[in-house]
C-alpha cells in the first residue's frame, strides 16, 4: 500500500499535485526537502481554511493521511514560477516519488522530466507541463519553494474581472496537466472562443466574414454533409460536400435552375444577353426611334405599375409620369436624357413580359429588344463612370429582367456593376449627411432606391448561396418611414410593405447570407438558435394585419378588389417563411435540425406561391425568384421526408402524423404546376427538369 492508501493512481497523482500546488502557492508555514530518492516532510503541513482557521495534515511518510479534497484547496493564479516538479509511480507499489529539475527544453520519451506509463499499468502517458522560468538561481537538486520566515506575508492579489476560461483551463494553470488524468474531457474554452467570436457580430461589421472556417474532417477523412438540410435536395455524391459551390454552380449553369445556354460567369455557355442591334454612329437618337408608339408604350407602362411595382416599389409613378409626358413633347430627340431613356426602355421590356395577350415566343422577342435598347441608352449615358437616380433604377430594373429571361448568370454579374455605382453615388449613406441640401422627396428617393438595391442583392445571394454586398450603410429605416408622409401621393401600405421588407433584409442578410455563403451552420447552439427564430418573429409581428391575417379564401376576395396589396402579402409572406425555413432546417454539431419547424415554415412558404399561380397564372410563370423559391422549399421538403423515412424514431411518426402527410401533398402540388409550365410548344425546360427532380421524392 503507498502513502495514500487505496487510491487509485490516478487519485493519488490528483491528491499528490493538489498538495504539491498548495505548497507552492498558498502555504508558508512548512518546511520540506525533496529529493529524487523519494519524498519526505520535516513538519506538519499547515493551511488556513476559508473561515480562518489553522488545518494540520499529518506528514506524507507517515501513515494515512486525511485525503485532501479539491474544495480544501482552492487553486490561485499566478502560480510559481521556480520549478517543476516530477510525479512518477513506483513499479509494483503504487506510492508516488516526487523530484525537482530545471526545466526541460524539449521533452520526449528520455527525457527524465517527462513520465511514460508502463506496458502494463493500465493508464494513459502522463507528460509534465512546461514550467515557467525562474531567474536562474535552481540549481536542479533542491529550491527554496518557500519565502524565508523573517520576510512579512504579502496580501494575496485577487483578479478584479471574471475569468474567460473554462474551468479546466483554470486547473490547467497548475504544474500538472490533467486532461489525461481526471477529467477525461476536452477543453472546452476554445469552442467557447469561437462561438462569442461567430455570434458577437456587431451591425457595422457583423455581416461579413474575414476568416476562413476551421473545416474539419470527420474520423474517416470524409467531408462532413452540407449544414443546412435545405440545400442537400438534389446534391448527391462529390456535389454534396462541395455546398456553395456546388449550389450556385449548379443554380447558374443547369437546368432546373437557369436556361443552359445562358452566359454566366462560370464559363458556361457563351450567348450575350442583349442582342446588337445598333451603329457605331447611331447615338441616342437611334435608340429612341424604336420606341412604340406612345398610346402601345402606355399600355405596356400600366402593365409595369400594374404587375411590378408593387413588388419593388422605388419608382415614385406621379413624378415618372410627369417625366414621360415631357420626354413626350421634345422636338430634338438627342436633348433627352439618356439614363432616363435607359429606365423608359427597361420598364417597357418588364410590362411586355407580363403580357398575356400574345404567344410566349413573340412576348419574349420583343421583351429582349426593348431591353437591349435600354442597355443601350445606358452605353450612351455612361453608365460605368457616371451615376444618377435614373440610371441605378435602369440597371436594378434590368437585373430583375434578366433572372425573369433566364438569365440568371448574367443578372448576377450586371448586379455587381450596380452595387458599385450605387456605392459610388453615396446611395448607401443617409441622405441627410450626403445631400443635405436635397429636398425631402429627394432624400426619399435615395433611400427608396438604396432599400431597392438592398434587397435585391440579400434575396438573390440567399437563393444563389454566395456573399452579400450590400453590407455597409448608415440609412435609417425609421427615418425612410417618418419621412413618408411628407412626401405627396405616398401610400401608406407601400410604406409599411417597404419597410417590413428592409428589416426582414437586414435580419438574412446578417445571419443567412454570410454564413451559407461559407458552408457555416446558421446557428451553433440552440439557444442562438432560438434567438435568431424569435428575431424573425418579431419582424413578422412588425408587419401590418393585412400582410399577416390571411388565408387562402380571404386573399382570393381580397384579389378582386386590391391587388396590389395581394401581390406585396404573398411576395413577403414568401420570403419571410422561406428564410424562416433556413433557420429551422439548419444543424450543427450541437443544433439538429428542427423537422417540424421546417415543414410548417415550408409549407407557409410554398402555399403563397400556390395562391400566386391561381390567381396570376401569368406573373407566377415571369417571376423566376418567386419559382425558384417555392422549388427550393419543394426540394427542402423532399429532404427532409427522405431522411425523417431513414430514421426508425420517425419512420412510424410518417405515417401518422398529418404535418408529413401535408408535406407530400406540397411537393405533389408542385408537380402538378410545373407540368403545367412545361407543357405545349413554348413549355419551360426548366420547369420539365424540376418535375423530374421532385418526383424522385414520392
Amino acid at each position: 500500500m503507498g502513502a495514500f492508501g487505496d487510491l487509485t493512481l490516478s487519485d493519488q497523482i490528483l491528491e499528490r499535485s493538489l498538495v504539491e500546488s498548495a505548497r507552492a502557492r498558498e502555504l508558508t508555514n512548512y518546511k520540506y526537502d525533496l529529493n529524487e530518492g523519494g519524498s519526505s516532510i520535516s513538519q506538519p503541513l499547515v493551511r488556513y481554511s476559508r473561515s480562518g482557521q489553522a488545518k494540520t495534515f499529518a506528514p506524507l511518510t507517515t501513515g494515512n493521511p486525511r485525503l485532501v479534497s479539491i474544495q480544501d484547496y482552492s487553486l490561485t493564479y499566478p502560480p510559481r514560477a521556480d520549478a517543476a516538479a516530477v510525479l512518477s509511480p513506483v513499479s509494483g507499489q503504487g506510492a508516488i516519488t516526487s523530484s525537482i529539475h530545471s526545466p526541460p527544453g524539449i521533452l520526449s520519451p528520455d527525457s527524465a522530466n517527462s513520465i511514460y506509463a508502463s506496458p502494463d499499468s493500465g493508464h494513459q502517458p502522463f507528460y509534465l507541463a512546461k514550467s515557467e522560468p525562474d531567474d536562474g538561481a535552481s540549481t536542479g537538486s533542491s529550491v527554496a519553494a518557500g519565502p524565508s520566515s523573517n520576510e512579512p506575508l504579502k496580501k494575496k492579489q485577487k483578479r478584479n474581472k471574471p475569468t474567460l476560461s473554462c474551468h479546466e483551463c483554470v486547473e490547467r494553470k497548475t504544474k500538472f496537466m490533467w486532461s489525461g488524468i481526471k477529467r477525461q474531457t476536452e477543453c472546452r474554452y476554445a469552442h467557447v472562443a469561437n462561438l462569442l467570436e461567430e455570434t458577437t457580430r456587431s451591425a457595422t461589421n457583423g455581416r461579413r466574414m474575414t476568416k476562413p472556417p476551421k473545416k474539419k474532417l470527420s474520423a474517416s477523412g470524409i467531408k462532413p454533409a452540407l449544414p443546412n438540410i435545405a440545400d442537400r435536395g438534389i446534391l448527391t455524391g462529390d456535389t454534396a460536400t462541395r455546398g456553395s459551390v456546388a449550389s450556385s454552380t449548379g443554380l447558374l449553369s443547369n437546368i432546373p435552375f437557369s436556361h443552359p445556354t445562358a452566359s454566366n460567369v462560370f464559363g458556361i455557355g457563351s450567348e450575350h444577353p442583349f442582342a446588337n442591334y445598333w451603329t457605331c454612329e447611331g447615338g441616342l437618337p437611334e435608340v429612341i426611334g424604336v420606341l412604340p408608339e406612345k398610346l402601345q408604350a402606355d399600355i405596356l407602362l400600366s402593365q409595369y405599375f400594374e404587375c411590378v411595382d408593387p413588388v419593388y416599389p422605388m419608382i415614385h409613378s406621379q413624378s415618372f409620369y410627369a417625366e414621360y409626358e415631357r420626354f413626350w413633347m421634345l422636338k430634338v430627340s438627342g436633348q433627352a436624357d439618356a439614363s432616363f431613356v435607359a429606365l423608359l426602355f427597361v420598364m417597357l421590356a418588364l410590362g411586355t413580359q407580363f403580357v398575356s395577350t400574345t404567344n410566349p415566343q413573340d412576348r419574349k422577342q420583343t421583351a429582349e429588344f426593348y431591353a437591349s435598347a435600354g442597355n443601350q441608352a445606358l452605353r450612351m449615358s455612361s453608365y460605368l463612370s457616371t451615376a444618377s437616380i435614373h440610371s441605378v433604377q435602369a440597371m436594378v430594373l434590368l437585373c430583375y429582367f434578366l433572372i425573369n429571361d433566364n438569365h440568371a448568370s448574367d443578372g448576377w454579374a450586371f448586379a455587381g456593376i450596380l452595387m458599385r455605382q450605387a456605392y459610388a453615388m453615396g446611395l448607401h449613406r443617409d441622405p441627410n449627411i450626403v445631400t443635405p441640401e436635397a429636398s425631402p422627396f429627394e432624400k426619399q428617393q435615395r433611400r427608396k432606391l438604396w432599400q431597392a438595391v438592398l434587397l435585391q442583392d440579400t434575396f438573390l445571394t440567399v437563393l444563389l448561396s454566395l456573399p452579400p454586398s450590400a453590407t455597409h450603410t448608415d440609412v435609417k429605416i425609421d427615418d425612410f418611414a417618418e419621412h413618408s408622409y411628407n412626401v405627396a401621393h405616398s401610400d401608406p401600405t407601400d410604406t409599411a410593405y417597404i419597410k417590413g421588407s428592409w428589416m426582414l433584409a437586414n435580419l438574412v442578410q446578417e445571419t443567412i447570407c454570410s454564413p451559407r455563403s461559407l458552408d457555416l451552420p446558421i446557428c451553433s447552439t440552440q439557444r442562438q438558435k432560438s434567438k435568431l427564430v424569435a428575431d424573425f418573429r418579431s419582424v413578422y409581428r412588425s408587419f401590418p394585419d393585412i400582410f399577416r391575417s390571411w388565408d387562402q379564401e380571404s386573399i382570393a376576395q381580397l384579389a378582386s378588389s386590391n391587388k396590389r396589396v395581394v401581390r406585396q402579402t404573398l411576395f413577403l409572406s414568401s420570403n419571410y417563411y422561406h428564410n424562416l425555413m433556413l433557420v429551422h432546417a439548419s444543424e450543427s454539431p450541437d443544433v439538429p435540425v428542427n423537422i417540424r419547424g421546417t415543414l410548417e415554415a415550408a409549407h407557409e412558404a410554398i402555399t403563397a406561391f400556390f395562391v400566386l399561380f391561381t390567381l396570376f397564372d401569368t406573373e407566377a410563370r415571369v417571376w423566376w425568384v418567386f419559382n425558384h423559391r417555392a422549388f427550393l422549399e419543394a426540394l427542402c421538403i423532399g429532404s427532409v421526408l427522405r431522411e425523417a423515412a431513414r430514421d426508425p424514431a420517425t419512420a412510424d411518426q410518417m405515417t401518422r402524423d398529418p404535418l408529413f402527410s401535408k408535406a407530400k401533398a406540397d411537393i405533389t402540388r408542385m408537380i402538378q404546376i410545373m407540368k403545367i409550365m412545361s407543357d405545349g410548344e413554348y413549355g419551360s425546360d426548366a420547369a420539365r427538369t424540376r418535375v423530374s427532380v421532385l418526383s424522385k421524392f414520392l
